[in-house]
């Protein structure tokens, strides 16, 4: 069999095949796929012995001669002579056996013997320069990508020192804007606490309509619940009286009569907290009335756990109240005193949730059956500033309060709660209306224990003489 053929076959797949990014036409793949069409098909008719040998050499070389031509001339394959390089022994040595065997057969049996150990070196030769040209190309392709990537890493160092000089440029003057305006923002910030601080009862209280809006928001709820509900009433009533049902239409009267008196109830209720926090920016010269503290901390703790409910779903927690049914009254504002003990409780209720919904996140195990609870509980103390006097108690089981803060506690403006969340007045005020009513607010707490807040308050007899 002659190997023209099967090196040409060789050769023109070897050249279709890429190697690293030296990627050949469309159009030289086309060429270069018809040649080996011919290749092939020139091997099957001569193991058919359709083509004389002398044929099938003659198109085995001039398929040879045309991969060589390429190799050589044309810039395509100029990556590819390694191959035909390492093959061009073998070539030469067949073409010369050909040459031979086709002038002087009988000089080619002679030779025969020496022309084929010459093919067998050539073709050694051929796989050796086959396989170090290999290596050679992947170790060239290696370091080429290795060349890539370290310029690929240089061009993105070089971008992001450049991108980063300027960042460092916008950032430097964004900070030195934001230095200036901090410095003025806190210069008129402490000159705007040093006049509250020392204006009588926070007199710039009855500006802060937030706060208003926040102490009212309970029973506008309630109102606006109940308004809801009347509605409904009035237009099922309506359904009723075009049916005549007068029975029907007299119970829902009955039922809009009653949401209406809780309407009027609650509105007047936050008719009270409005007058009570306005006279508190004013000068406190109200009249002050006899309070039953028992009956305010009972109301103020149910309306703060339903308000707190009503806002938000998740909250739950236990509480309890202890109330002395002996416990004497005090004299002062009770809307005032109520504003006070609502504050608390909240802040209370608030601890104690922040410790609920952080207990699963906490590492340790006793805080998985954690039960958030808020106590509140009122006593008669014997002696109080030498007389008689009755204490309030608000105790929560809450994370606590830490000790380099609560020196603070009762500062304005100063809040652990996040941005938006609280005004920082609320303790200080509080503090403020305590000492008011000649009373002190005091502060326990442990950290990872709870807090307990306690007021005390003079007392007075039932002539409102004090005791």
């Amino acid at each position: 069999m002659n190997f023209e053929n099967i090196i040409a076959l060789i050769l023109l797949y070897y050249l279709r095949k890429p190697i690293g990014v030296a990627a050949i036409s469309p159009e030289w793949k086309n060429w270069l796929k018809w040649g080996m069409i011919v290749a092939v098909t020139t091997l099957v008719l001569q193991a058919t012995n359709l083509l004389p040998d002398l044929l099938t050499k003659f198109i085995g070389l001039a398929l040879i001669a045309g991969v060589v031509y390429a190799v050589v001339n044309i810039e395509d394959f100029h990556g590819r002579r390694s191959l035909v390089y390492a093959l061009l022994p073998l070539i030469v040595i067949s073409v010369i056996s050909d040459i031979i065997e086709f002038v002087s057969p009988n000089w080619y049996k002679t030779l025969e013997y020496l022309l084929d150990i010459a093919g067998f070196f050539a073709l050694i030769w051929a796989i050796s320069m086959w396989f170090i040209s290999r290596k050679q190309r992947k170790a060239l392709e290696l370091e080429r990508k290795k060349a890539e990537e370290r310029e690929k890493e240089f061009r993105i160092t070089e971008s992001l020192k450049a991108e980063l000089e300027v960042q460092v440029a916008e950032r430097t003057a964004a900070l030195t804007q934001q230095k200036e305006a901090l410095e003025k923002a806190l210069n008129e910030l402490k000159s705007t606490q040093t006049q509250l601080i020392h204006a009588e009862k926070m007199a710039s209280l009855g500006e802060l309509t937030a706060g208003i809006a926040h102490e009212i928001q309970n029973p506008l709820n309630f109102v606006n619940n109940f308004s809801e509900v009347s509605h409904e009433l009035i237009q099922e009533m309506q359904e009723e009286l075009s049916k005549g049902e007068i029975e029907e239409v007299k119970a829902i009267a009955m039922d809009l009569a009653q949401n209406l008196e809780k309407i009027n109830h609650h509105g007047k209720r936050a008719d009270a907290i409005v007058k009570g926090m306005l006279q508190h920016s004013r000068s406190n010269d109200g009249k002050k009335d006899l309070c039953d503290l028992n009956a305010i901390a009972d109301e103020y703790l149910r309306l703060s756990y339903h308000g707190l409910r009503a806002k938000d779903k998740s909250f739950n927690s236990d509480f309890s109240i202890e109330l002395d049914p002996d416990l004497p009254k005090v004299e002062g504002i009770p809307q005032e005193l109520g504003r006070v003990i609502l504050n608390l409780i909240n802040n209370a209720f608030y601890a104690v949730n922040e410790r609920s919904k952080n207990a699963k996140d906490e590492k340790d195990p006793n805080l998985q059956t954690y039960k958030p609870k808020v106590t509140i509980s009122t006593s008669t103390i014997p002696d109080f500033k030498g007389k008689k006097g009755v204490k309030i108690s608000l105790s929560d089981n809450g994370s606590g309060i830490p000790e380099n803060i609560r020196s603070k506690i009762f500062q304005p403006f100063f809040t652990t709660k996040p941005t938006g969340q609280g005004t920082g007045l609320g303790l200080s005020l509080s503090y403020d209306i305590i000492k008011a009513h000649g009373g002190n607010l005091t502060l326990k707490s442990k950290e990872g224990l709870g807090t307990t807040f306690e007021i005390t308050l003079p007392g007075v007899d039932q002539s409102r003489k004090v005791l």
